[in-house]
């Protein structure tokens, strides 16, 4: 059974729990023979939603869990002590080796805590951070870190930019990915304190292809693959990526309903518009997966639909089939 991924889903993690996460996991084993999700959750709410679809039975299985970890809950607190929560016991069954994955939709904290208390990181890894692709004129970036290390060290960073290179490389197929520093200015001697120290540390590493600062304005023009920062830093560019995005569709489509005129324009348009704006879709590159741990969690924002659930299960079968985590494992070991 090497040959199937097994994603252990929180089903009642999200604003749309559990509907849109199992409609999620639904489309995700119909379009793949090579997936098998198990669903975490409350049995009887589970199998009613389950009821409304057909899908192959083999490839979709209810592990009970009778509590949910609410988004207001202190997150360490909350893992210690909700014990058979949706997201506690799905991380369980990624430590036991009886899935490849987890992804939930729920409170980032309690999944960053979870994934280093539970599922636990490799040896070697100082701070494991959370890194989303965004899509930009040229593609996608690797944004690492966009949420789980607020006050991280040097040393940190320039892991952040070594796994996200591997993960570049391997998952998106970017050879020899440029790796830059987020930063207020290009020249070397801009940033705050803990730039000015990272900035030498990732010049100096031999394994990675540094090309110094990047602004926040130069980022959705794909200058960089890899985009290194601490998590404060990070959660805002990718939150006003998704502001952005949202307010200049919904524009577009009133541009487009302003007038006769612009809506037979907009008829006509509207194919390649569409390819267009889904390009710059943050949900279309599944979640953020939590990297340098000892199995994959994979977080896809709280208001997550159907779509972005199925996105993140597809993306933990890619994450397998490159075998991410051994390469990064590799790497720490050639780094001794």
């Amino acid at each position: 059974m090497s040959d199937i991924t097994t994603i252990a889903l929180d089903a009642m993690g999200g604003d749309n729990a559990p509907g849109e996460i199992i409609k999620g996991a639904v489309n995700a084993v119909t379009s793949n023979q090579t997936i098998r999700v198990l669903l975490v959750g409350q049995p009887d709410v589970l199998e009613k939603e389950l009821g409304q679809y057909q899908y192959p039975n083999e490839q979709i299985q209810i592990i009970p869990a009778t509590e949910v970890i609410e988004t207001a809950e202190p997150p360490v607190a909350a893992i210690r002590h909700k014990k058979d929560s949706s997201l506690v016991v799905a991380m369980k069954l990624v430590h036991d080796k009886e899935a490849d994955a987890v992804v939930s939709a729920g409170s980032t904290g309690a999944i960053l805590a979870g994934g280093q208390l539970l599922v636990g990181k490799k040896k070697g890894i100082g701070r494991s951070p959370l890194a989303p692709l965004i899509p930009t004129k040229n593609g996608v970036s690797l944004l690492i870190d966009c949420g789980a290390n607020m006050d991280p060290r040097p040393n940190h960073l320039l892991q952040f930019a070594q796994m996200g290179s591997i993960y570049m490389e391997h998952i998106v197929g970017v050879k020899n990915p440029r790796v830059a520093i987020l930063n207020v200015g290009a020249e070397e001697e801009k940033g705050n304190k803990l730039v000015k120290e990272t900035f030498p540390l990732l010049k100096e590493c031999k394994n990675i292809n540094f090309i110094g600062s990047i602004e926040a304005r130069d980022i959705p023009h794909g200058y960089a693959d890899v985009i290194v920062c601490e998590a404060f830093s990070g959660n805002v560019v990718l939150k006003l990526y998704e502001g952005v995005a949202s307010v200049l569709l919904s524009k577009v489509k009133e541009g487009l309903k302003s007038s006769a005129r612009a809506s037979i324009g907009g008829l006509l348009a509207k194919p390649a518009l569409k390819d267009t704006l889904k390009a710059f879709d943050v949900s279309e590159y599944g979640g953020a997966p939590l990297l340098g741990l000892n199995g994959l969690v994979v977080k896809t924002h709280g208001s997550a639909d159907a779509n972005d659930v199925k996105n993140a299960i597809l993306q933990c079968l890619q994450f397998k089939e490159q075998k991410i985590n051994e390469k990064i494992t590799e790497f720490l070991l050639e780094s001794e």
